[in-house]
């Protein structure tokens, strides 16, 4: 799940400047990259690859495994939360990572780099401060400041799946907030719907072989994903709770109810679930 921040005037949804959530998000940075099988895409040459940039990178940890992976790049990161920012500075600094770079910048504005500025451009989880009239731009930022050939790769999810009727009440209950404000493509607000429209915006924005890689993580009891799965929710759906209720789709004791049983039905011996999401990578022409 992306940060989303309460505040009117800020996108996000949950508090990304909250301790809980930057924890939540380093391990979501791990757990997604071991699920994807690597930091890169496997269509990338990384002697190919010298300037990277992270859309969205909250506390930084893609962009410094890439820093400690690929000493030879110079990465990039931004995002909103300037105190996010400041503490993935502090983390790289503290790693002695002079090649990871972090900046305050905002995703839903004209981005501050010159064109041609990068070779890949990276964006995981973005659906939580996006919309439908964001994605198109964002995704012609980021065709302009490539270089001819270089790579965009957006990885988005769908809402878990999974044998607990109260976590999947929640995360529908989200996709219906996000709904009502034009943030997701679903026809009738039960999902985020985002992953199914990204090939399309990037082919419209100019993007060529662009190529689809779904992951699926399992996150049932026993699995290697399951006690990271539960944390990501507890924590989540916890600094989710202003956004639902402000939203009108759920009333205070309703969200109680299911989040107290979700959590029991998470640790049972016999949940099942999966999280799925996909990854998207296009190629700028080289003309």
């Amino acid at each position: 799940m992306p940060t989303i921040h309460p505040k009117d005037e800020n996108p996000y949804i949950l508090d990304a400047e909250s301790a809980a959530e930057m924890t939540r998000l380093l391990q979501q940075d791990q757990l997604l990259t071991k699920g994807m099988g690597a930091l890169l895409p496997a269509q990338i040459d990384p002697a190919q690859i010298h300037d990277v940039l992270d859309i969205g990178c909250g506390p930084g940890g893609w962009v410094r495994d890439v820093a400690f992976t690929y000493p030879e790049m110079e990465v990039t990161g931004f995002d909103l939360a300037s105190r996010t920012v400041e503490y993935a500075q502090a983390m790289a600094k503290a790693q002695r990572l002079d090649n990871a770079h972090y900046v305050v910048m905002d995703a839903l504005k004209p981005l501050g780099f010159p064109d041609n500025s990068f070779d890949f451009v990276n964006g995981r989880f973005l659906f939580g401060f996006m919309s439908k009239t964001t994605w198109p731009q964002l995704v012609k930022e980021c065709i302009r400041i490539l270089r001819p050939g270089g790579f965009l790769r957006l990885t988005e999810a769908e809402v878990p799946m999974g044998t607990s009727l109260a976590a999947e009440k929640l995360y529908h209950k989200l996709a219906e907030a996000m709904s009502k404000g034009g943030r997701t493509f679903s026809p009738d607000g039960r999902l985020v719907g985002v992953i199914p429209v990204i090939g399309a915006l990037l082919r419209e924005a100019g993007f060529q072989q662009v190529q689809h890689t779904a992951h699926i993580l399992e996150c049932s009891a026993g699995q290697e994903a399951w006690h990271s799965f539960y944390q990501d929710f507890k924590i989540g759906v916890a600094l989710g709770e202003p956004f639902l209720l402000k939203a009108g789709v759920i009333s205070k004791e309703e969200y109680d109810a299911a989040y107290q049983q979700a959590l029991a039905d998470i640790l049972s011996d016999d949940f099942c679930g999966i999280w799925l999401y996909a990854s998207v990578v296009g190629q700028k022409p080289a003309g």
